[in-house]
Parts: C-alpha cells; structure tokens; sequence
C-alpha cells in the first residue's frame, strides 16, 4: 500500500495528526491540506488516491473544494462535517463525494470507509468482457467508458452515482435492497453503514437522468424492498 496517497483536508491540525497516524499505521502515505485552496495546490502536483475532506474550513470550504476537484477527477472523495442535518449531507453527496462521515467520529469508522473506497476503485477499474454498453430506451451506460447519456445528451455521474446506475442496469428486473446496494458498490459489509446515504444517491441520479424525477421511467422503488430497473 506504500503507492497509496491519501489526502487528509482539515484546518483543525489535532484531527489531521490522528488521521495521519491511523492512515500510515494502515500502511497510507499521507498528505496534508489546511483547506481546499492548498489540497488544490497538493492535487496538480501528487498523484493522489483518495481525499478526505472537510467541509467547513476557511479560505476554501470542502464543498467548493469537491466541485473544483470534480470537474476534472474522479477520485473518491470522503466528506467530513460537524453538521448532522441531513441538508448538510444531501449538500455534500450532491457535489460529488463517494461518502460521508460525522464528526465527532471514529477513526476506526473512517478507516473501514477509506478501505471500502479503495476496493471498490479497483473494482471499477477492472476491464469487464460482458454489459460493456447497456441500452434502456434513451439510457445508454457505457461501463468501458464510464459514460452515461440519455437522450443522446452526456450526463456527468459521480463514480459512485455511476456504479449504483450500473448495477440496477446490468441486472434489470431485480430489486436491490439498499443494504445490497452498499455491499455491491462499496464492496463491503459495514455496521457504520447508513440507509440514507444509497438514499441521497439515487435521488442525486435520478435528478440527473429523469425527465421528471418525481415520476421516474428508469429507477423505479419498490417501496419497503428497494430499487430496480425494469425489463
């Protein structure tokens, strides 16, 4: 894991300090930013595989910070806050962050988050022979090119908002409780794993690939039983 770089985004030094230690007791090297202006700076010089970022911080906020990074990368990206109201977390997903985690937290936790990550990017950058482009009506995923359009417009997805796209696309017909969906997409099974955050997802894809998404054609809930795409 000596190849793995971690960026660790906090203005509050305590936390980057137990962050550092827990990290490279994993065997993480660890990078460290004050705020989003110089994890910018650390991005465009290190190639980095995964950011923990705060939201509030001064100068530039983790929420600017996530637009700016993803409008370019798809690394993951684990928000952290000291907020608990769900606004704060829908806010945070809606940028682009894979996850999210409150503080005050674990570092245990946050620890089984950043390996989840890290599996599930090798996971996707696995070359697959089958379902290398699936059409739904309008809805073409590309799964080689990690492209969605629909309507013969490209739609920019999250690699977690892609993945969760995918998995009901490959399997149409069959409903996905969200415990499933987690364990599919973050490729892992997790008590600090929270229902809402599957939740915020598909709402976040559905505004973006849904005419109407109150009234959904492709991600239809079944309602006390999950999620899928019909045949």
């Amino acid at each position: 894991m000596k190849n793995i770089n971690i960026l660790v985004v906090d203005d509050d030094q305590e936390i980057r300090d137990v962050l550092h230690v827990y990290l490279r007791n994993e065997g993480y090297h660890v990078l460290e930013a004050a705020d989003g202006v110089q994890a910018l700076d650390i991005l465009r010089q290190v190639d980095i595989q995964l950011i923990i970022l705060d939201v509030m911080m001064p100068n530039m906020d983790g929420i600017a910070a996530c637009l700016q990074i993803r409008e370019q990368s798809d690394i993951p990206i684990i928000m952290l806050s000291a907020k608990e109201e769900s606004l704060d977390k829908i806010t945070g997903l809606s940028t682009g962050a894979d996850d999210y985690v409150t503080k005050p937290f674990h570092p245990v936790e946050l620890m089984a988050r950043v390996k989840a990550q890290l599996r599930r990017q090798k996971f996707l950058a696995r070359p697959e022979a089958e379902h290398t482009e699936i059409r739904i009506g309008d809805l073409v995923i590309n799964k080689n090119q990690h492209s969605v359009t629909v309507r013969g417009v490209r739609v920019s997805l999250t690699p977690i908002e892609f993945s969760i796209l995918a998995l009901l696309a490959v399997n149409r017909g069959q409903v996905f409780s969200v415990n499933k969906i987690h364990e599919c997409v973050w490729k892992e099974q997790t008590p600090f794993f929270s229902d809402n955050t599957v939740m915020v997802h598909i709402r976040n894809i559905r505004e973006k690939i849904e005419l109407t998404p109150r009234e959904p054609q492709y991600i239809k809930t079944m309602w006390g039983v999950g999620y899928k795409i019909e045949k």
